[in-house]
This record gives structure tokens, sequence and C-alpha cells, in this order.
């Protein structure tokens, strides 16, 4: 990774000298088939092994299929709120997304259970599920007066026949057949919480005073009471996460004290996030007209294609508080009455000016409607031409927030700060999740779960 970083910096330069439109664009094809030759003697077999193998089940939020859009799991009654439910409670998920091959299909589900680092836990199936293995999905809708066909399938869970028995971390799995469980067509993450701590705390400024005007400290408590954790230093485990993202995480937090009852993460280095910026919106409940965010929209043979107006870099504007779902996203379209059905796909486009390519990394949309995750579809490409980064998203007609994030080579966690600023005035969601794995268990339980918002003091 050192030796391509090193390349990428050498070639910019090299284009940088050169005024020639032309020139820079013949320069960088010939950089970026250098770069596609080392790393195919040097990486392909990790990543065929690995990554890009069709089989790879990932243990993240994952469409396998390009048929499959719109997935969404969400605790039932509210469908911004996060995938988490009480274990033995009346509470449920709410599964849906959309086929977009129109037609009818035996899909089943099941739950594999995981680790607090979403790795395949220890029990067996036998352990940690109630009834059968895996359910039908039987529940489906057909789209209604739009111009994309699709079925809609949806299932709240746990149902009669699948049911969890132990908290933790799950990974939900969608698939066609019982005798192939390997043709899974989306996975996604979700938990199951055993209270038995309470976590109390607030979002305020980092210890470090040089971090005061850019980022958020995240300082809480956890107060045990009758529930005994023998050594919160190495048994308990502790993950804060920035609205829905994961890449970013922090999964490696220790208590500052502990004793009397409560474990302290308070005054901590470690517990700090950037506060970035509000995130973008833009609005396609309807397609009859331009709102704020739309330059144009027009009919193809392919449907409807949204044009944004040209992004822009915040990297040296004044922080503007906006009223946003913190990139949540909203389905729904004007004159409905079901949105599940009625509301059509559409192509958006995006478009961010920037006068030369970033080499040693790649910019990415990040939000729900990516699944916060760093995807092809998701990724900006540079057009030399225009002097533009660019993107299309095929999405549902909602309401849509977003962000544009850097992810360097070789790393996990994005920037979003490139692009979008820093500041310490945003608001931002966090959630606190705690696991404790008891003497002799054989996986995690999550006993405790707080939210908390950068505004509420």
């Amino acid at each position: 990774m050192i030796f391509i970083s090193f390349y990428k910096a050498l070639f910019l330069q090299i284009v940088l000298k050169h005024n020639s439109e032309s020139m820079q664009h013949k320069i960088f094809v010939v950089f970026l088939t250098i770069q596609f030759l080392f790393c195919y003697s040097f990486g392909q077999d990790i990543e065929q092994e690995e990554y890009y193998e069709p089989e790879y089940i990932r243990n993240t939020n994952h469409a396998y299929v390009e048929n499959i859009k719109t997935v969404r799991l969400y605790k039932d009654g509210w469908e911004m709120a996060a995938p988490v439910i009480n274990l033995n409670s009346s509470e449920h998920l709410r599964l849906e997304f959309d086929d977009l091959e129109s037609d009818v299909k035996n899909y089943k589900v099941s739950f594999v259970h995981h680790d607090a680092n979403w790795q395949p836990s220890d029990l067996e199936p036998m352990e940690y599920l109630d009834g059968f293995y895996y359910d039908d999905i039987n529940d489906y809708e057909f789209s209604f007066n739009t111009t994309k066909s699709f079925t809609h399938y949806y299932v709240d869970l746990p149902t009669d026949y699948l049911r969890f028995t132990k908290s933790g971390n799950y990974i939900l799995q969608v698939y066609l057949e019982e005798e192939d469980r390997d043709k899974i067509i989306l996975t996604r993450r979700f938990m199951v919480a055993d209270p038995k701590i309470s976590i109390k705390g607030k979002v305020g400024k980092p210890v470090n005073v040089s971090e005061r005007e850019e980022k958020q400290a995240v300082d809480f408590v956890i107060i045990s009471d009758d529930y005994y954790i023998s050594d919160p230093y190495n048994k308990l485990k502790v993950i804060v996460r920035q609205n829905g993202r994961w890449d970013n995480a922090l999964t490696n937090l220790k208590p500052r004290m502990a004793g009397g009852g409560e474990i302290d993460f308070r005054m901590l280095k470690d517990n700090v996030f950037n506060g970035i910026n509000e995130f973008r919106n833009f609005d396609i409940k309807s397609l009859k007209y331009n709102s704020e965010r739309i330059r144009r929209i027009e009919y193809a043979p392919d449907g409807y294609h949204v044009y944004l107006w040209p992004d822009e870099r915040r990297i040296f504007k004044r922080y503007v508080f906006d009223n946003d779902l913190n990139g949540k996203r909203s389905i729904e379209s004007e004159n409905s009455n079901n949105y599940a059905t009625e509301s059509d796909y559409v192509w958006v486009h995006f478009t961010l000016p920037y006068d030369f390519p970033l080499v040693n990394g790649n910019l990415y949309i990040m939000g729900a409607l990516t699944d916060w995750q760093f995807t092809e579809d998701a990724k900006m490409v540079y057009n030399f031409e225009k002097k533009v980064y660019e993107a299309e998203l095929y999405l549902k007609q909602g309401y849509y927030n977003y962000l544009f994030v850097f992810l360097e080579d070789g790393q996990k966690a994005g920037d979003a700060t490139l692009i979008e600023g820093n500041h310490f005035e945003t608001e931002n969601d966090y959630s606190v999740y705690v696991y404790h794995r008891q003497e002799g268990s054989k996986y995690d339980e999550l006993i405790g779960v707080q939210h908390f918002n950068s505004l509420v003091k």
C-alpha cells in the first residue's frame, strides 16, 4: 500500500505540471493501468478468495442480486427506528424489500447468531432458535401505477415458527430454497437485547482542547445495579456508533474506572467522533415538479431520471443547522394510498465539482440510500472532461439524506470531513451497545442499549 500511495503522489505531480487537459487524461490513464497491473499481480488471490467470490457471505447489510432493492429492517411501528428489540418481549422487526423482477418467489428467512465483533458465534442454531430454523415470507404485493414493475415483500419477525432465545447480534438471511441456502439474496444486521444494566450519559466536548471546535465526545456511565460483572475491563465489549454508520464505530473502549456499581466511560480521549456536518438532502416524493434540490426531471426509455443540482465542497463554509434525518430515508410518494407499492423507481444523478481526481482512495455516497456501505453503486466516478465526480443511484421515491465520504486505499473507516467539513455544533445520533460474556459462556449477551442525541443535554 505504501508503494502504491507513493506512485500515486508522483503521478499527481506529473499531471499538475501539464496544462493540456488531453495530456492530463492520458497520463492518468497510464497511471491507472500501472496500478491495476500491480494490484492484480500482488492481490489477485486474496481478493478472489474473499470479498469478490460470489458465495462470500458478508456479515453486513448487503443485497447479493441486482433485482433486490430498498431493503429495510426496522423496529415495527416506526420506519426510522434501529433494528433492535428486546428478548422475550412483544416487540417485532419489520423486514421489507422489493424484487424488480416483478414475479412471485418462495423467499425464506433465517437468523445466524454472531458475537460482539459480528463474527459467527459458537452457538448451534438449536441453542439460539426456538421452532424451525427458517420461515417463509408469505406476504407480498404487486406495484401499482408505476413505470417500473416490482413485487414488494414483507414479514414481521420473530414469527410463530421462528423465534430467538438468546440476546446478542444476529444476521438475517433471505434466500430462495430450503435445500440450497447458499443462494442468499440479502443479509441484514439486527440485535436482540436483554437489558440487565442501564446507561446514562450525554454528548459533549472532547477532553482534548484542540478538538473542541470540530469533534464530539460520547460520555456515559454503565450502572450495573444487582447485575454482577466480575472484570469490566476485559469481560465487557462496548461499541459506540454515530448515526447509521458501522465503518467508524468505536469498538475498543475501556472504562476509566469501575466501582460502586458504576462503570465510568466519561472524560476519555478515545470516545470521540468527528462532528462532520448536517446531511445533504433531496426530495423525490413527486416527479411532476422540481423540489428545492432538483435541477430537472426527464423521462427516458429506462424510466425517470432526476438530476440534482451540483453539490459543493463544504469544508470552508460556516456551519448551518438543518433539521435532517441523520442519514435516514423516508419512502413515500405524493397522492398515493400505499407508499410501498405506489412509489416509483427513478435514476438519481449526483454531481460534485472537483478540480482533480483523488488518487489515494475513492469517494462514495453514504447514507441509508446506500445501506451505509462502500459499494460499487455508491462509488463516484471522475469525469475528466467536466472535472466533476458523478454517480447515479436507482432509488424508490421518497425523501433522502446523504453525505460524501472519502475512503482511503487500505482503510475501513471513511472520512466525511474532506468534503463535508467538521463542526462540533452538528446534530448527530449516537448509540451505545454493551455486551457481556459471562464466565464459561459461549456467546456475547447484549445487556444494554442506549441512544443519545448531540442536542439533548
